[in-house]
């Protein structure tokens, strides 16, 4: 008992001592420390932190399934209903005919004007520069004048050749077309001249600067999209479908497989995602322009601005030609011969570009958005940003759309439709008279010859 006593005491006391000492040795270091450099009592460092999650030890290259984050899963249902009202609306405006569709244009183009002008818009500024907004607005407006005189000139000139007067100013209309539109141009040129204001002018020559920049991207795109709805719906609604098709498939690619990362612009995008919905839009393209070309409502063209039914000759583009399968399949396969429209061939050609081409568009207005530090162009659309985040993809592919028909599916030879279109164009209604007898006099000539 008294050893074990002893033994407590003792190691109490080296304990206490050994405490006593490092406190002493500590104090010691900190006067060190004070004495020798003063600021040291009051710097400390900090460990800069990553901002980089940690990786997942148990997936390859530390990537993350999105379907694994239950957070994604409330985005991902207000995002497809957002997406079936808007497909179902578009599918009701495509029933309702070509007129319809190109107000539905129209309504895009000005709901896009309006993101886009909002983006670099300085409220001080703007307070101090009363009617500085609508000044775009006319540039805008003078911009749709422009561009749809000039591809709807035809239609709206068959539109209203019943009418003697209406056709007469119509036709002075389009005649005068372009130097109406200058003289529109010129007038907010002045108006922005003499709406400069001192220390103002670098916020205003940028505003001017960007209001071109919208015009272009919006008009020099959107106007092709116009004219291939009159080129035959078919060519209007296969493109925007394909882009539709490949956005719906990337996102739910990416969603359930995405683990590599495609490009650094767009860090939801996933090569998984990219691949899947390349080789889903590619056969949907072979089999949706199937479809789409059995249908004369679709593939006729629109010669005039009326919202009638259309019944016309499809024409050998849209005509099934048969195509043997005798040695390529087994004795016992059902089927002996496919059927396949040539324009199904063209439309391989439109699906390789919106799988492929066309996503670059995303990647432009994902930099775009970058550089200028916001998450969208607006709100319109819940789950899906502004009409522009959604038009993006859209209006490359209607650009290449009206190329690919012009080059390799419309006609390159002059026919009779073309020719009509001059004359009209171009003729006064006593001219045209005139041209008419002088070819009844011809064919009167050749009767009698022959």
């Amino acid at each position: 008992m008294n050893n074990h006593l002893l033994w407590s005491s003792s190691w109490k006391d080296n304990a206490t001592g050994l405490i006593c000492v490092i406190e002493v040795n500590t104090a010691a270091m900190q006067k060190d420390s004070n004495s020798s450099d003063p600021l040291n009592s009051i710097r400390v460092r900090h460990r800069k932190r990553s901002t980089e999650a940690p990786p997942d030890a148990t997936k390859p290259n530390g990537s993350k399934l999105l379907v694994n984050d239950r957070n994604k899963y409330k985005s991902m249902l207000i995002r497809t209903y957002s997406s079936i009202w808007m497909i179902g609306g578009f599918v009701f405006i495509v029933y309702m005919g070509h007129l319809y569709i190109w107000a539905m244009i129209v309504v895009i183009q000005i709901f896009m004007a309006k993101e886009l002008f909002n983006l670099l818009r300085k409220a001080n500024e703007d307070r101090q520069l009363p009617g500085f907004r609508l000044l775009n607005w006319h540039f805008f407006f003078t911009a749709m004048i422009y561009t749809y005189g000039r591809f709807l000139s035809r239609q709206l000139v068959n539109t209203v050749t019943s009418d003697k007067l209406l056709y007469q100013l119509v036709s002075g209309l389009i005649k005068y077309q372009m130097f109406i539109c200058y003289f529109l141009y010129i007038a907010g040129f002045v108006w922005f001249i003499l709406t400069l204001k001192k220390k103002m002018y670098k916020y205003q020559f940028s505003q001017y600067a960007w209001t071109h920049m919208i015009l272009l991207l919006v008009f020099a795109q959107s106007s092709f999209t116009v004219a291939n709805i009159y080129e035959g719906i078919f060519w209007f609604l296969l493109p925007a479908s394909l882009i539709v098709i490949n956005d719906i498939a990337a996102y739910f690619f990416g969603f359930f497989f995405g683990r590599t990362p495609l490009i650094k612009l767009s860090p939801k995008k996933t090569w998984e995602g990219f691949i899947g919905a390349s080789i889903t839009t590619i056969f949907s393209a072979f089999v949706l322009a199937n479809i789409l070309g059995r249908f004369q409502w679709l593939t006729c063209p629109r010669k005039d601005l009326s919202t009638g039914w259309l019944y016309c000759d499809p024409g050998p583009m849209f005509k099934p030609e048969h195509y043997s399968l005798t040695g390529w399949v087994p004795q016992g396969f059902p089927w002996k011969e496919v059927r396949i429209m040539p324009v199904q061939w063209h439309a391989l050609a439109l699906g390789l570009f919106a799988s492929i081409i066309a996503p670059f568009g995303g990647f432009f207005a994902s930099g775009f958005k970058r550089a200028f530090k916001f998450k969208d162009f607006g709100d319109s659309i819940p789950g899906h940003g502004g009409i522009t985040d959604r038009m993006d993809c859209q209006m490359v592919m209607a650009v290449f759309a009206y190329i690919y028909h012009q080059s390799f599916v419309m006609s390159q030879s002059f026919s009779v439709e073309m020719i009509l279109e001059q004359i009209l164009r171009n003729l006064s209604f006593e001219e045209q008279h005139i041209l008419y007898m002088e070819l009844g006099k011809i064919f009167h000539e050749r009767q009698l010859m022959q």
